[in-house]
């Protein structure tokens, strides 16, 4: 609360002893499973030699100290991005890739940060060596010290199990308010972690909010509460455009362009800013998907939906367990069996999260990344910057030779922190996000302009998508606006008479089989993927942030915290109805994960 005071101006005294008594359980409870080893020392030391016991008890405060130091200097640093508590994805991050796991951080941010978990760490270790390091146990009657110590420490389960009651600890406990953030300001970083830590293989388990029959009945009614009717009878038009075929062309060269942090937010035609003003172009004179969403809040996460049809988890990365993300289904693997060849093009370190992984497992024939570059044009924290990417895919498009149909996957990585580009417009100075923004805003124009030099350009479709939700406008407060984000088809091959806007909720895990609908292939094997251009599809988008699962339809916005099981977001006539939607829909999602 002291570090991000300017964010809460609000919060008064008895809010800040609201969060204090509110996260003392958790706290509590960090602090019983500390305390057990010290105990567990102490009462040897009643028939032990001390002075050894002196020495273990010195270096265990010490990794203590040091370990609680980083967990809360990293929290604190990384809750500025992330919107939530510490877990296990910064250390899946720099176990994969450190140096992309630094990408977003400055040599004296990095510097500064080590100082003070030095300081930290030192000034924690001094507090112990004057408290529980002078505990001492003296006693003519070792049996029975023992026996109390025992006693004493086998009383550290109540607080460490937070009570006595059937429920066991865990972050819910410190949900008290409407206030994301002074929930979130209640709960004890290490605790998080740990939480984190232990909770990751139990998929079924995760969210297991009703019988797997009910589950069912409740996919099906919402399928059901979200189809058109009678589309029969329904005039095209803007609101309704499902029905029409976008291309004549049987096999369209596909390019997927996947946007770092972009979202609707910079779009005019969206109701943004005017800071991807060529996207903006691009989608008026394309077809401009308005109602559309991303699935998760990291790059990581979205890939499987984008490239997978596979919803984003609140709670993990399935990337992380690579012999689960070999068993997703692929957008590259089935466009292959239809005889197009595959490639990626990403300028940074494809061994990032697993990604190289994934990509090798889901199909694609060639993967373009950073060690592709020279070390001279490595010039971006993340890798070889954007222009040179779509330059590289580029000129491979300009140089085929044979009629076989590409599908081709370009991830960008500019538009991310620390946003340092070769770009600096009049309009952004001061502004080094907009302003990375509009560099790749111009590289993407730049790229689509060569592409039309193509002799066959006129069989191809671009489909052009953020990788999560939005890095601007900072902190917006709801989570459907945090995650609106363009979805935009362009390309020669689109029908002069295709439709300008189509309006049908959808988002990220949609793509998979609107694309296969498009190049006329088979989506049975995308289960959770929706055809866009379907009048029978149901009409909903879903998206997952720590916490938080929000469903989006025609009519009603609603935004359920699965950990805290309320309501956090609720817009239209009949939202509130769709929280067992929303819980039947994440455990399928967490069934889907422990069948893979």
């Amino acid at each position: 609360m002291l570090s991000y005071h300017k964010l809460m101006p609000y919060v008064s005294l008895s809010d800040r002893l609201a969060v204090i008594w509110h996260g003392l359980p958790m706290d509590l409870s960090v602090t019983g499973y500390l305390t057990a080893i010290p105990a567990l020392m102490i009462t040897a030391s009643v028939w032990v030699h001390r002075r050894w016991l002196d020495m273990a008890m010195k270096i265990y405060f010490a990794i203590v100290a040091i370990l609680l130091s980083a967990i809360t200097l990293l929290d604190l640093e990384l809750y500025a991005y992330w919107g939530f508590r510490l877990d296990m994805t910064p250390l899946f991050y720099f176990t994969t890739s450190p140096s992309a796991a630094l990408a977003s951080a400055s040599t004296r941010q990095i510097i500064l940060g080590i100082m003070a978990i030095g300081l930290c760490a030192y000034g924690l270790y001094k507090t112990f060596s004057l408290t529980v390091c002078r505990i001492k146990v003296e006693t003519p009657r070792p049996k029975t010290a023992t026996a109390v110590m025992l006693l004493l420490t086998a009383s550290l389960f109540i607080p460490i199990r937070g009570g006595v009651t059937v429920s066991t600890m865990n972050l819910s406990r410190a949900y008290f308010s409407h206030d994301k953030m002074l929930n979130h300001a209640a709960i004890n970083p290490a605790f998080s972690l740990l939480y984190s830590a232990t909770h990751q293989n139990d998929f079924g388990a995760e969210y297991n909010f009703m019988t797997p029959d009910e589950m069912e009945a409740q996919i099906k009614a919402l399928d059901a509460r979200t189809s058109v009717k009678d589309s029969q009878t329904q005039e095209m038009g803007s609101n309704n455009t499902t029905s029409y075929a976008l291309t004549e062309c049987g096999k369209p060269d596909i390019y997927l362009i996947i946007l770092e942090s972009f979202s609707a937010h910079l779009m005019p035609s969206l109701g943004g800013e005017s800071i991807a003003v060529k996207l903006d172009s691009i989608a008026r004179n394309g077809v401009s998907f308005t109602n559309f969403y991303a699935n998760s809040f990291r790059t990581d996460r979205a890939l499987p939906s984008i490239l997978s049809g596979f919803p984003a988890q609140p709670s993990m990365s399935l990337l992380k367990y690579v012999e689960k993300a070999e068993a997703l289904p692929s957008l590259a693997g089935e466009l292959k069996k239809a005889g197009y060849r595959t490639a990626y093009y990403y300028g940074g370190d494809i061994n990032f999260a697993n990604i190289n992984a994934y990509l090798v497992s889901g199909g694609y024939d060639k993967i373009v990344c950073d060690k592709d570059f020279p070390i001279a044009e490595r010039t971006s924290k993340w890798g070889a910057h954007d222009h040179l990417v779509f330059n590289r895919a580029s000129d491979d498009a300009l140089s085929h030779t044979d009629d076989a149909p590409r599908f081709t996957v370009i991830q960008t990585s500019s538009s991310h922190e620390p946003f340092d580009v070769p770009f600096s417009s009049p309009e952004w100075q001061g502004h080094p996000q907009k302003n990375a923004f509009a560099y790749t805003d111009n590289c993407l124009d730049d790229f689509l302009n060569r592409l039309k030099r193509s002799p066959r350009y006129g069989c191809t479709l671009a489909i052009i998508v953020p990788d999560h939700l939005g890095a601007w406008p900072l902190e917006l407060p709801e989570a459907a606006q945090r995650h609106h984000v363009p979805l935009v088809i362009t390309g020669g091959a689109l029908k002069q008479d295709a439709p300008k806007i189509i309006d049908t909720p959808g988002a990220q895990t949609d793509i998979a089989a609107t694309l296969l609908g498009i190049a006329g292939k088979d989506a049975s094997a995308f289960p959770f993927s929706k055809n866009l251009l379907d009048p029978a599809a149901p009409r909903y988008a879903v998206f997952t942030e720590p916490s938080l699962i929000g469903i989006v339809t025609d009519t009603d916005t609603l935004v359920y915290n699965c950990d805290a099981r309320r309501i956090e977001e609720s817009h239209g006539t009949d939202a509130e109805s769709l929280v067992h939607s929303c819980q039947a829909y994440l455990q399928a999602t967490y069934k889907a994960v422990t069948e893979l």
